[in-house]
């Protein structure tokens, strides 16, 4: 029994020292919506709106964890069009989106500034868009919010800051 006892200390402390440690090692990103109550296709209702944009902000922050060391990448995120449409004839108590694969793809527009040690190293405007977001491989699964958003947003952080996708996927 005491046995059992200290493993479930140990596995607690564990479990402490690691969630301290991601939530260091995100600090170095720093995401800003401007004007998100404006932006294309994100619910109109304030507390719906703010689920995504955390969401979002933990998967921009997940990924910035990966960049080395001294790097701070700070993101202004400037217009959201979530993948799919709303139909509203199938409004429930959460909103359901209706996915055609035709003009209805994901695309968000943002910039973004990354720093090392203080100073700037790059920055741009990026749109980022998905044309053919029903017909990739996904490694989110089905029932996850935002997985199309998701998987876009890790091809353009490869790709920009050259990390091999498959270190962002371990990331998760």
């Amino acid at each position: 029994m005491k046995k059992e006892i200290r493993r479930l200390l140990l596995a607690g402390a564990v479990l402490l020292a690691s969630n301290g440690a991601w939530a260091q090692a995100a600090s170095n990103t720093e995401v800003r919506y401007d004007k998100p109550e404006q932006f294309m296709d994100v619910s109109f209702d304030q507390h719906k709106r703010e689920e995504v944009l955390t969401e979002l902000t933990r998967h921009f922050e997940k990924l910035g964890a990966t960049l080395p060391a001294g790097q701070q990448l700070k993101i202004v995120v400037k217009d959201i069009d979530l993948a799919g449409r709303e139909n509203p004839a199938l409004r429930t108590a959460n909103d359901i989106r209706v996915m055609t694969g035709g003009a209805d793809w994901p695309r968000i527009s943002l910039s973004y500034v990354l720093e090392q040690d203080g100073k700037v190293i790059g920055s741009a405007d990026a749109q980022l868009s998905d044309m053919a977001y029903l017909t990739h491989m996904n490694r989110y699964a089905s029932g996850e919010r935002l997985r199309y958003e998701k998987r876009m947003i890790d091809e353009w952080f490869a790709k920009a800051f050259n990390i091999p996708l498959s270190r962002l996927n371990r990331s998760s």
